[in-house]
């Protein structure tokens, strides 16, 4: 019964911010990785950033690199995606995701949240 519900998207001008907001309930999310990935307008779904269950692991897409930052708060159940500099071709849907192996580095997500819009306008 794990459910993952993003939030935060909107409307932004080119060169805003956005903190996306993803919370998880249904099991114990400290023990979790978490990760967001996006599909923008007529693309396939691409990898954003990940966290490890602790927090002490990050790793980004070469496109946000520098822009996006992944964090977590545990005592939250929620995971965030602060974005900042955000350009056009970052429109798209983005998605929370978590793997079915505690403590692990995962290689597949077996859970997603229904998505949030992000639109950048020029």
């Amino acid at each position: 019964q794990v459910q993952l519900v993003e939030s935060g998207g909107g409307l932004v001008p080119a060169g805003g911010s956005l903190r996306l907001s993803c919370a998880a309930s249904g099991r114990t999310f400290s023990r979790y990785a978490m990760a967001w990935f996006r599909q923008a307008p007529g693309q396939e779904r691409g990898f954003v950033a990940y966290i490890s269950w602790s927090g002490g692991s990050t790793l980004y897409a070469d496109s946000v690199k520098g822009r996006f930052t992944i964090s977590r708060d545990n005592a939250k159940n929620t995971v965030y995606l602060q974005m900042n500099n955000l350009k056009p071709e970052d429109t798209a849907v983005y998605y929370c995701a978590a793997p079915e192996a505690e403590y692990s580095f995962p290689q597949t997500y077996n859970y997603w949240g229904q998505g949030t819009q992000v639109t950048v306008s020029s």
